[in-house]
């Protein structure tokens, strides 16, 4: 189902009570029933609208969190199963003078329906709480060494914080999962799990392929003929290697294991320095002389 706006679908404004938004919901309810306008569509898509609408809106946890995120933010942490879990159709409609059949409802709402609840409407035991998810922001070495980072979330409609273990490895993208902190669980069902979705910043010096480290190192013309002893940066502190004679420019140098341990191993990948060749632009009288001399030996 497409995002909508929850208050507008059921015409109330963003601050209206809860009575005014159980008001608003029964009579479009009643008017957009399928049994009062069978073979409509238009109807229809109106009526899931304005019951996803009031699923949100009428339960204080998820209210607090579509009023926070806005529908966009709210639907990246809420599948639709989520939106109806505890949504007990079989009470909503029982007074209303409409139907509310099983049958009806698994129609319209699909495995929403069938995986949320059971007859009568969306509570059948014990329910898990949804799960959430909110980014965190981490430096490049604490994702490549591990670290502890202190983050502050709303639960329950309340702030709480905590102290989570960023584990060596993770990359962009990668998800960390905290057991038992997302939404409160139905009828005393278990808590929901919390995501951290893990944004990984840029680094200065090392450029990251998986488990793979990469820095650039330049040196003159006369060390790539004759070779060089070079200091080199890994996460472990600066390595001395050996730049061997006749070295050719984009030459990469393998240093073994000294890369990124792979998450949830202690698997390490590879450092490659990748050797660049220093052209000076301008040279002095001196300098001039002696790469004649040498251009005139066929160097």
């Amino acid at each position: 189902m497409a995002q909508v706006d929850y208050y507008k679908a059921l015409g109330v404004e963003k601050g209206a009570s809860a009575d005014d938004i159980k008001k608003a919901f029964r009579k479009l309810a009643v008017k957009y029933h399928p049994d009062r306008n069978p073979d409509n569509k238009g109807a229809e898509d109106k009526f899931k609208e304005i019951n996803e609408a009031y699923a949100v809106l009428s339960d204080p946890e998820k209210k607090q969190q579509y009023d926070t995120f806005g529908s966009s933010g709210f639907h990246k942490q809420y599948t639709q199963e989520d939106i109806f879990r505890g949504f007990d159709f079989g009470n909503t409609y029982k007074d209303m003078g409409a139907g509310g059949s099983e049958d009806l409802f698994s129609r319209l709402f699909g495995g929403a329906f069938g995986r949320s609840g059971g007859r009568g409407g969306f509570r059948s035991g014990p329910q898990k709480g949804g799960d959430h998810e909110m980014e965190v922001t981490v430096s490049f070495r604490d994702a490549a060494q591990g670290a502890e980072k202190q983050i502050a979330f709303r639960r329950n409609g309340q702030r709480e914080e905590l102290k989570v273990k960023i584990p060596a490895g993770v990359d962009n993208g990668s998800k960390i999962r905290i057991s038992g902190k997302g939404a409160q669980g139905e009828s005393g069902g278990a808590a929901g799990d919390l995501f951290l979705i893990v944004h990984v910043m840029p680094d200065s010096v090392f450029i990251r392929d998986g488990g793979d480290l990469f820095v650039e190192r330049s040196i003159p013309f006369s060390a790539a003929c004759l070779g060089i002893s070079l200091d080199v940066p890994t996460l472990e502190g600066d390595k001395r290697i050996k730049v061997p004679a006749g070295i050719q420019p984009g030459t990469k140098i393998r240093l073994k294991g000294c890369g990124i341990k792979s998450l949830g191993s202690n698997a390490k990948g590879d450092l490659f320095v990748k050797i660049g060749v220093h052209i000076p632009e301008s040279l002095n009288g001196e300098q001039k002389k002696l790469i004649e001399e040498l251009a005139g030996k066929g160097l």
